[in-house]
């Protein structure tokens, strides 16, 4: 797979490295306490899907660097050189003149996005999502004396850590003791069909969406701007949206003149099988934003892309210096991230890890099926390309949460084993209770078959 490890520190400095320089690191994923008197894991070099830790010990890892970003996997050393060699020929300059490699990749991105026409970069999801919020704001104010500016977003989907993008974030425990909120994000609920709200589940997909439309008509069409969507709900609990579910949601933004934003941060770049998540449902955005697998993780990139018709929005009255669309990041596409995100999607299109995604994530989902026949703590399995979820219940017939020290116990096993999957944590109250999977794209069979053999066998162990 064109994968080189460059790392030639030997292993005994890489560990008094370790145990010198972490002393002073706050790990934000975690409680702080333990960190006073034992030091945290440090992970110091990758290889395809394979990553090494400061004691030297290999692990498979099923998550792409923990956050579904790594997505060519490990140590590309193509992506490196191309970052070296732009950085050395033009580091930086500031967004208000372009770059080669941010012209070059905007028309490679825009090339496989259909109906989309236009890039702004800056440098993570966070930041994209704010992007696309201060753009319904901004044309809300230029367009409807600003009363058409709130913004829908749906329980447990999650668009990012800043105060205002944890505004349109439906996952409570994420949000707790970070208020007060940016005033004019509404929720509407979820379209999760495993835990579905109406006793008959009949036309689920369309019924769910409907419910969004109770709340656009709750808060007065003509106040409402835009809602915001992950594609396949990712951090709550890998949500595969149902039959009819989109096609309903993009009938309503028209019905009502709402921007539809999709939020593309885990999803884009190839991780369920197409270019973009949205692309396997037939729906047309106005605004898509994504990060992570932009460039893998090789350098820092993420994109807002619009339509023309948005973009046109703000060069309406070229006479008005407040018209235009003023946001500014300072790297924002400044000149690394574009030049690791162009390698990236040559990697992915010569690779064909498309097509290896659809293959994996079938064969995947058949073992995963597979271990719900054999285990009784498995209530449902779901996703689309290499991008799956296992959601753990106490009772099948009652649907009863596992209690999140279960998922716990099972990722804390496959660690030990050699394996690091993923699991929802710190989202919700009683629902943290599912598995999470999203290996690089290029994953193999075996590799697909040493995950689901791992969680197979710390089930077997719990049970």
């Amino acid at each position: 797979m064109g994968n080189t490890n460059v790392n030639t520190t030997p292993a005994s400095e890489i560990e008094e490295l370790a145990a010198k320089d972490q002393k002073h690191v706050w790990h934000h994923l975690t409680q702080h306490k333990g960190f006073e008197t034992t030091t945290p894991m440090m992970m110091v070099s990758g290889e395809g899907l394979r990553i090494t830790d400061d004691k030297g010990k290999e692990y498979l890892d099923a998550v792409a660097g923990a956050v579904w970003t790594v997505n060519v996997g490990y140590g590309r050393e193509r992506i490196a050189k191309a970052v070296y060699e732009q950085i050395k020929t033009m580091n930086f300059f500031a967004g208000s003149m372009g770059s080669a490699p941010g012209a070059q990749f905007a028309e490679m991105l825009i090339d496989k996005m259909p109906g989309m026409n236009r890039v702004y970069y800056s440098n993570s999801g966070s930041e994209a999502n704010e992007k696309a919020f201060k753009m319904v704001r901004q044309i809300s104010h230029n367009k409807y004396d600003g009363k058409k500016h709130k913004i829908l977003f749906r329980e447990r989907d999650y668009h990012g850590t800043t105060i205002t993008a944890l505004s349109a974030t439906g996952q409570l425990q994420r949000k707790d003791q970070y208020g007060p909120f940016t005033p004019g994000f509404v929720e509407f609920p979820h379209c999760c069909e495993y835990r579905s709200q109406f006793e008959d589940t009949t036309d689920y997909g369309v019924k769910a969406a409907l419910e969004m439309e109770k709340v656009i008509l709750a808060e007065g069409p003509d106040t409402v701007g835009a809602v915001i969507v992950e594609p396949i709900t990712a951090g709550g609990g890998v949500i595969t949206p149902p039959v009819g579910y989109y096609e309903k949601i993009q009938e309503l933004c028209k019905k009502y003149n709402l921007l539809l934003i999709v939020d593309e941060v885990v999803c884009g770049l190839g991780r369920t099988g197409t270019w973009f998540g949205y692309q396997h449902f037939g729906i047309k955005p106005d605004i898509v934003t994504m990060a992570k697998g932009v460039a893998s993780g090789y350098a820092a990139i993420s994109c807002t892309v619009t339509t023309e018709e948005v973009f046109n929005m703000f060069k309406e009255d070229p006479s008005d210096n407040m018209s235009y669309f003023r946001d500014i990041s300072t790297f924002g596409g400044c000149t690394a991230g574009p030049a690791a995100a162009i390698e990236n999607m040559k990697i992915i299109e010569e690779e064909n890890l498309l097509e290896n995604v659809t293959k994996m994530g079938e064969y995947a989902m058949d073992r995963m099926l597979a271990l719900k026949e054999k285990h009784a703590m498995i209530g449902d399995v779901r996703g689309k390309g290499l991008f799956l979820g296992i959601e753990l219940v106490k009772d099948r017939e009652t649907k009863e949460p596992m209690d999140e020290s279960v998922s716990v116990a099972i990722a804390a096993d496959c660690m030990k084993n050699g394996v690091i999957i993923g699991r929802t944590n710190r989202s919700f109250a009683t629902l943290n209770n599912t598995l999470c999977l999203a290996p690089a794209l290029i994953a193999t069979k075996d590799d697909i078959d040493e995950i689901m053999d791992a969680i197979d066998a710390a089930i077997t162990r719990l049970s």
